[in-house]
């Protein structure tokens, strides 16, 4: 119910381009917790926050579920667009139907659209700089459907993702393809992106929740179900597939950079997220995820560097950069995405410090001249090109800040033009999500 990639640089000034995508740059048991065998009883969460442990207290987890539990969201959600700009709920509604009609429904094909039909139900969000499909732009696509009320977009992008890029034998069956970036960030390759999965989860909780499951060929509940015996590496009752690979570590409670788990003990801030397992712990009646969320708030703020607020793209559980990744780099702009929408979701202002020493941050390198990326301490400017990819997101960390100069970050969101050519799809779906959640219409189903 409701009470709710290729990043392609594109200069904002100047229209210089550089070839970027958002993941780096192109230049199990059911006895066990999350992940598998668990561990009994707590243990330390990341950052010295308690935990009860992944199998929760005495190491137990409840049945596998048949159905999807109801889902609830706060009374109202923050609306910085219209509270801080003075923005009308019209005039937002107007914006972001006028940016949705670019990239989904009425833009030139070939200039301004990223919402491509296969045959009469599938679909894919194009990567068109790179001419890929990435569950990232195709996880978020459906994301801002069901957002939308847009039944017909989502299920196609959904079929799409299962008959195209769903994993469907081995041991990393029911993920899905994507790509990542190399440690030397010069290239992308095959990957399984976990930002991806968890985007295609939640959306189908709120399918199920907004247009239920028993009309129409997609069971959202059926999908959603099976995806969350993926993530916990059981079988999905009545399956004939033995338990698969784990998506979270039983002992940090947190995603593994990629569900294989290989290289062990690592992670991505840009793909933890807290509010989305908040959600999960409802629909599936599963306190493991109430853990992983507490446990993801801890790992956000101790991922942040406490100089430059900057996130690093590569982590271990405790939040340090693995070695050759300390950079900010355009992967880590969705981790103060993942900030403001669970606390946007929940409440409080667990991230205010953290988002504020960010925004201070870029304040200081200048406001329209800051780059692309930087060392983890922010101390070196690794590109300066100014990216419009992170003054959206910089825009989203500014409604969950108290700085000062927070308005100046939003207009630059509200006043920014749709990208068109080349670099359209990830600036452009970016633009589009950051509309909703500052807008107020991000909501939980």
């Amino acid at each position: 119910m409701r009470a709710a990639a290729a990043l392609l640089a594109v200069c904002v000034a100047g229209g210089c381009h550089a070839t970027m995508d958002s993941l780096g740059y192109n230049a199990g048991t059911a006895s066990g917790g999350i992940g598998g065998a668990g561990v009994a009883g707590g243990g330390a969460g990341v950052g010295g926050v308690a935990g009860a442990g992944v199998g929760g207290a005495g190491g137990m987890t409840p049945p596998p579920p048949e159905t999807l539990h109801p889902v609830t969201g706060p009374a109202s959600y923050p609306n910085p667009l219209h509270d801080v700009l003075g923005q009308s709920n019209t005039a937002i509604t107007q914006k972001i139907q006028s940016v949705f009609n670019q990239l989904f429904v009425k833009g030139d094909p070939n200039t301004q659209a990223i919402y491509v039909t296969v045959g009469t139900d599938q679909a894919y969000v194009l990567d068109v700089l790179h001419n890929q499909v990435r569950t990232e732009g195709q996880s978020v696509g459906m994301m801002i459907a069901v957002q939308l009320n847009q039944r017909t977009i989502f299920d196609n992008l959904w079929r799409y993702a299962k008959a195209k890029l769903q994993v469907m034998d081995g041991p990393t069956a029911g993920y899905f393809n994507s790509f990542c970036d190399s440690a030397d960030q010069t290239m992308n390759s095959p990957c399984l992106d976990p930002f991806g999965f968890q985007q295609f989860v939640t959306a189908l909780i709120f399918a199920h929740d907004r247009w239920g499951s028993s009309t129409g060929d997609v069971n959202y509940q059926a999908d959603a179900l099976v995806l969350y015996h993926t993530m916990r590496g059981t079988a999905a009752p009545g399956a004939d597939a033995a338990a698969g690979t784990p998506a979270f570590d039983p002992t940090a409670n947190l995603p593994y950079a990629q569900p294989a788990a290989s290289p062990a003990a690592q992670t991505r801030p840009s793909v933890v997220m807290p509010g989305y397992y908040a959600v999960w712990a409802q629909a599936f009646a599963d306190p493991n995820f109430t853990t992983a969320a507490s446990s993801g708030r801890a790992f956000l703020i101790a991922a942040s560097h406490p100089s430059s607020g900057l996130t690093a793209a590569r982590t271990n559980f405790a939040g340090m950069p693995v070695s050759g990744w300390a950079v900010f780099n355009p992967e880590a702009y969705r981790t103060q995405v993942n900030m403001v929408i669970d606390e946007f979701w929940t409440g409080g202002t667990t991230y205010t410090a953290v988002l504020n020493r960010l925004l201070a941050f870029f304040t200081d390198q200048g406001f329209s001249t800051y780059g692309t990326s930087y060392s983890w301490d922010g101390t070196t400017e690794i590109n300066m090109a100014h990216e419009t990819s992170l003054v959206v997101a910089n825009a989203v960390a500014a409604g969950a800040s108290s700085n000062m100069d927070r308005i100046q970050y939003l207009n630059a969101l509200w006043n920014m033009q749709v990208t068109v050519g080349n670099s359209r799809y990830f600036a452009g779906i970016m633009q589009l999500w950051a509309l909703l959640i500052l807008g107020g219409q991000f909501q939980i189903y």
